[in-house]
């Protein structure tokens, strides 16, 4: 455990010592490279100030080299739980300066994996968050779900976390003929295995006694501070960008944006297993309605012409190589279209120059705005509050030092 004592200094008030402690970069409960620099009065927390840049992979300026395909992959790099959440926005950019009208089967199909998606990172965010705080035996169980998802994106894109599955204009293939199969069974096992979660933890004396009134933070704090997703729905505020500005036909699924009312871990907790109950009802609907037709546009110098048609047809074949080597060109103007991440918000806002690379490319990036309310959320609570309320957070340092 990486926490070393950097030096002592005097409190404020005069009459104490203060304790300069380092904790991280390497420090398991920190989940990436991050190091938070804590003053300690005894075990309180006086002031956090977080230190960032570790993993700084300069992917925002690098998908400015890109071009728009080829910047698909580095997206998946982000948030690397939620691969396809960030591809869907970086696309949805793309496709409003194209004007492109993405057809229904590629539509569906998009919420059908983003909500897969959501359920995969929040398996992975309740394991994490349970054995931070002891409850070891729940990521066994948390990545045993999440098996049965990375199997899906195997399938569809032949990668298990990295994807890079959606393309400008829908999708890179067609889905295969046993990909409603798959999510049926996911549909048919998952409710009850969260029904275990909560019986495992929701009634825990030691789970519920690290959780309520920790790391509390009203409404109008949580605005301020930009919080958004489940850490700004647990504070009484029903955000959601699936249904404040649906994209991908998100207005056409009936569920609820659950929303809890303290602010504290123990509600940033209830809310997400909420949503994974509302994910697992999208995705009932959306499973039985999957169209018939194209998974993408067809449209001359944007998307590539059918795989059938270059194998047999030289204008076709001319089409696909100049498509691969060169790129497609994109419209002057810009674009942010926001989405509603496992985390919250994300969007990508996409400066267009008329060419086959972004001019400008530049990302809202959840994880990065809720881990700058940190400070707020533990200062004045103890030191082994801070493990629990950078759980509830559930940060990736991938997206963050992006």
């Amino acid at each position: 455990m990486d926490v070393e004592l950097l030096e002592k200094r005097t409190s404020p008030a005069g009459d104490d010592e203060l304790m300069i402690l380092n904790m991280g970069p390497q420090h398991p409960s920190t989940h990436g490279v991050l190091r938070l620099i804590l003053e300690l009065d005894g075990e309180t927390v006086v002031r956090a100030t977080p230190d960032i840049g570790f993993l700084h992979t300069g992917i925002e300026k690098t998908i400015e080299n890109k071009t728009y395909t080829q910047a698909i992959t580095l997206t998946d790099r982000m948030d690397y739980l939620a691969p396809m959440s960030n591809n869907l926005a970086f696309c949805l950019s793309i496709e409003k300066l194209l004007d492109l009208e993405i057809p229904d089967r590629a539509q569906v199909v998009r919420v059908i994996l983003t909500e897969l998606t959501r359920l995969k990172s929040h398996l992975v965010w309740i394991g994490t968050h349970a054995i931070d705080m002891g409850a070891m035996s729940m990521l066994l169980y948390a990545f045993r779900e999440r098996e049965m998802i990375t199997g899906i994106y195997e399938l569809v894109s032949g990668q298990r976390m990295m994807s890079s599955y959606f393309r400008v204009g829908g999708l890179a293939e067609d889905i295969p003929p046993d990909f409603e199969g798959r999510v049926k069974e996911i549909l048919r096992v998952l409710p009850s295995r969260i029904d275990d979660y909560e019986g495992l933890l929701s009634q825990n004396p030691i789970w519920r006694q690290r959780t309520h009134g920790v790391g509390a933070v009203d409404a109008d704090t949580a605005i301020d501070l930009g919080l958004t997703g489940p850490s700004l729905r647990a504070c009484g505020v029903g955000y959601d960008c699936r249904t404040a500005s649906p994209y991908t036909g998100y207005d056409r699924y009936q569920f609820d944006v659950p929303v809890e009312t303290d602010g504290d871990v123990w509600s940033r907790y209830r809310v997400r297993m909420n949503e994974m109950r509302q994910s697992l009802r999208i995705i009932g609907q959306a499973i039985d309605d999957i169209p018939d037709g194209e998974f993408v546009v067809r449209k001359r110098g944007v998307t590539p012409p059918p795989k059938s048609a270059v194998v047999t047809e030289m204008e076709a074949l001319i089409h696909h190589f100049k498509w691969v080597s060169e790129g497609f060109h994109v419209p002057r103007g810009d674009a942010y279209v926001p989405i509603e991440s496992p985390k919250g918000e994300m969007g990508f806002y996409i400066v267009s120059d008329g060419g086959v690379q972004p001019y400008r490319a530049k990302c809202r990036p959840p994880c990065f705005v809720n881990l700058s309310a940190l400070p707020k959320l533990v200062e004045g609570r103890l030191m082994a509050d801070v493990v629990a309320v950078i759980g509830s957070l559930d940060i990736v340092l991938g997206e963050i030092d992006r």
